[in-house]
């Protein structure tokens, strides 16, 4: 098979088929090794047992192919955005095996193993893979590389000292991104720990805590299947919120669309469980709000998802319509939006747990007439609304600062590792 057409290679830069830089790792599992390893796109090699909470090992083990920490494996299964597999190194795990559907190699001398490993994951041969891979097993799952072809791929190699400078730039930037990922989770557990403590304890003027139940059991009573503080007053939240919904104008009538209101739909599901939702990916007109069941909502209405998204919520920013799709509520003088939005965040998983249906799951109205909320004093209910503002802007900003470093380095990838730019290495 001829090879796909070569880019033109950096100057300095040579090109070498795989095979020259890597040796097969053709090994059987003789030693009794149960570590078993799968590949995942985003995490690299994973045990089995830690992944799955199970050993997914469908042949006899003892044809599966031993790695030691280092070597690397290509498994040749589809999965969604990697249409040509992946190719990944062994990390975590000082030993492991792996199906013996893997191509499994090792760098040699002639190669930073790191350099390679950034190399692959940029997807820089996916090109040539799939250019190799044979028709014919892909309704399987599977893509039919032969062990040689896949083995006569070429790699584009600066100097090796130009490859460890490479490698230990882009390792600093993925050290900074584990980083920001380790802070977004401990930020997203703090802000899902005080929607637990501020919906079943409360809070003071100060924004400090009630006490705990356990410490002041006479201050709480019994509701909803947890408590909450004696003075918050129960209410349908029809009693404190006007509701509403929406509807979607028809869509053969081109004069209903783009005209400039904003309509809320579930296209706009990425938008929400952000507070407020500014923008939408439609608008409708006045003639499709006139000649519909569509309503134009007032700003600081808050909405909440029934269908796909179940119990997805925000609040609009600016005047809006929304789909059949959504709840929609216009608080009274007893309820602050904010609180109740989260409120509603709080409650997701109960909204999830009780949508129902074979295709789009969904809730009833019939929920939503009956739903009751337990409503403290209205500047406690801002004090909590603060706070948790608050909370929610520093994890707003780490999943910024997160995005900003994963392009950084994807754009980093595509000069570094194609030659395009070139780092200055002491003593050449």
């Amino acid at each position: 098979m001829p090879k796909l057409a070569a880019s033109r290679l950096a100057d300095g830069w040579t090109r070498k088929p795989l095979n020259e830089v890597v040796s097969r790792v053709t090994q059987r599992n003789h030693t009794g090794e149960t570590n078993a390893l799968t590949i995942s796109a985003k995490d690299g090699l994973v045990s089995q047992t830690d992944y799955f909470n199970r050993r997914v090992i469908s042949d006899d083990a003892r044809q599966y192919f031993l790695l030691q920490c280092g070597d690397f494996a290509y498994n040749k299964s589809y999965s969604i955005g990697h249409p040509v597999g992946v190719i990944r190194r062994l990390d975590r795990y000082e030993r492991g095996i792996v199906s013996p559907l893997y191509i499994c190699f090792r760098p040699n001398g002639n190669v930073d193993s790191n350099f390679l490993r950034h190399y692959f994951e940029a997807g820089s041969v996916d090109d040539q893979i799939a250019w190799v891979a044979k028709e014919g097993v892909r309704n399987h799952g599977l893509l039919n590389v032969g062990v040689g072809d896949f083995f006569s791929i070429d790699v584009d190699l600066p100097p090796l000292k130009e490859q460890q400078r490479v490698a230990e730039i882009l390792d600093s930037l993925d050290e900074s991104i584990r980083s920001t990922e380790r802070l977004i989770v401990k930020r997203q557990s703090l802000r899902d720990g005080l929607l637990q403590e501020f919906f079943t304890r409360g809070v003071g003027p100060d924004g400090q805590l009630r006490p705990h139940h356990s410490d002041a059991p006479e201050r709480y009573r019994r509701w909803g299947g947890g408590s909450i503080p004696r003075e918050w007053v129960v209410r349908l939240l029809d009693q404190v919120a006007v509701r509403g919904s929406g509807h979607t104008p028809n869509r053969e009538v081109p004069s209903y669309w783009d005209g400039g209101i904003k309509w809320v739909s579930l296209a706009d599901s990425s938008k929400l469980d952000r507070i407020y939702i500014t923008d939408t990916a439609k608008n409708i007109s006045a003639a499709g709000i006139a000649n519909s069941s569509a309503v134009v909502h007032p700003p600081e209405t808050v909405i909440l998802s029934r269908d796909a998204g179940v119990g997805k919520s925000a609040i609009l920013a600016d005047e809006m319509a929304v789909s059949q799709h959504f709840m929609a509520w216009r608080c009274g003088g007893e309820l602050n939006p904010l609180y109740l939005y989260y409120w509603l965040q709080y409650n997701k998983q109960v909204f999830e747990s009780i949508a129902f249906g074979s295709t789009i799951k969904t809730i009833g109205l019939g929920f939503f007439k009956r739903l009751r909320i337990a409503v403290p004093a209205l500047a406690e209910q801002q004090v909590a609304a603060t706070v948790l503002l608050q909370s929610d802007g520093l994890l707003s900003t780490t999943k910024t600062e997160l995005a900003k470093l994963r392009a950084v380095k994807q754009g980093l990838m595509e000069d570094l590792l194609t030659g395009r730019v070139r780092v200055t290495v002491e003593g050449a």
